[in-house]
């Protein structure tokens, strides 16, 4: 079941990730949220309500504290949360249905997924959750693949603490993994100097080599993380049970793709290849 919930993490994170995508950014602008991050800020944390850096460092998990903090409060003068809140809804449906979105029948199983859902110390799946579930099919399929996704992270986050690794040290793992630092670490905002900080606290717990590359052990503790995130995530694909899990998978690839291709790599998410890759650590939202 592991096995499916990444498979199928791979198929709803496109839909979601398409508010961030340049299709979607002109109705976040118009609403004045000019410049990415404002709209990725406002997007993402808008659930939370009119919240300031300190709930968002820690949900968010993976960015520098000068990021979050020129971010908010500052987007909340520009635009309310319960205004963001539709104003990201209708965008990310209008820029679906420009894709070609699939029948209202994925709409209603991702919901059902996402409705079997536990919440439980997941405080930003809980808080999408929480969220009146759009009656506009394409709207509706949306939520479910937001609801989903922050399920997914929020679980990722607590595997990565329970390992004892922190925000920038997934990223500085990562980085000795597959992807590049030099699109990790601007995309989250860290300094040289915390970065190298990060890489020497990785070496001296023998995860990374001098180098920056992976030991066994950090490639271990990686895969260890990525398991307990599947693991985590588990649990709507067993309540949707195999046959419509599969339906579904049928129904989203296409539209998946689509996604994808809009998505610009490298992005600033600092994800390229990410679905292809199937795996998460550090980079999960």
């Amino acid at each position: 079941m592991s096995t499916v919930a990444r498979r199928m993490w791979g198929l709803f994170e496109p839909v979601h990730a398409i508010i961030y995508a340049p299709s979607a950014r002109p109705m976040l602008e118009e609403a004045g949220l000019r410049g990415f991050w404002r709209g990725y800020f406002a997007c993402r944390c808008a659930p939370l309500g009119a919240v300031g850096p300190g709930p968002v460092l820690a949900s968010f998990f993976g960015f520098a504290p000068s990021v979050v903090n020129r971010a908010l409060p500052d987007v909340w003068q520009r635009i309310t949360p319960e205004r963001t809140l539709t104003v990201r809804e209708r965008a990310a449906a209008e820029a679906l249905r420009t894709m070609g979105a699939p029948p209202d029948e994925a709409g209603v199983l991702l919901g059902e997924a996402a409705a079997a859902a536990e919440h439980s110390g997941r405080v930003l799946s809980g808080a999408n959750a929480a969220l009146p579930v759009p009656d506009e099919p394409v709207a509706r399929l949306w939520h479910a693949a937001t609801v989903l996704r922050e399920h997914r992270g929020d679980g990722h986050f607590a595997a990565l603490v329970v390992a004892g690794v922190s925000g920038i040290e997934s990223l500085v793992l990562r980085s000795g993994l597959d992807l590049s630092r030099d699109i990790l670490q601007p995309a989250r905002g860290w300094t040289d100097e915390q970065w190298q900080a990060a890489a020497a606290g990785l070496v001296e717990r023998g995860l990374l080599d001098e180098a920056g590359r992976a030991t066994a052990a950090g490639v271990e503790l990686y895969r260890d993380v990525e398991d307990v995130t599947d693991r985590c995530a588990t649990g709507p694909w067993r309540a949707l049970g195999t046959q419509a899990t599969d339906r579904l998978a049928e129904m989203l690839a296409p539209l998946a793709s689509a996604c994808l291709a809009v998505s610009p790599v490298p992005n600033l998410l600092g994800l390229p290849g990410w679905v292809q890759n199937s795996n998460t650590l550090g980079v999960s939202g």
